[in-house]
């Protein structure tokens, strides 16, 4: 898998600014409480729209600002698992996870 972000988004008295690529595996975002991990999340799964930049998935263009492309989250094929508890609190994540399918 490859997964290509260049992004910037502006919020009040912060830039924030990710220019990444990572190829194959699984792969984990951290950092310190405010640094941006979860809006970077939301960008790729498309549950929030970037001030400009470009985001591709195996090559597949998600996001991109200047030609006006932003894929709807059902059409991208990228999930997000958050740390809290979204759907039901009485499954396992495996269940969850599968609840869909």
């Amino acid at each position: 898998m490859s997964v290509e972000i260049d992004i910037t988004h502006g919020f009040d008295g912060l830039t924030l600014r990710v220019e990444a690529e990572v190829k194959g595996g699984l792969t984990a975002v951290f950092g310190p409480s405010g640094a941006g991990k979860t809006t970077v999340l939301n960008i790729v799964a498309g549950l929030f729209r970037p001030d400009a930049g470009r985001v591709c998935v195996n090559g597949r263009v998600l996001v991109d600002t200047g030609a006006g492309v932003f894929l709807p989250p059902a059409k991208r094929r990228v999930a997000v698992v958050f740390q809290e508890a979204r759907l039901f609190p009485h499954l396992s994540v495996e269940r969850n996870l599968l609840y869909g399918a």
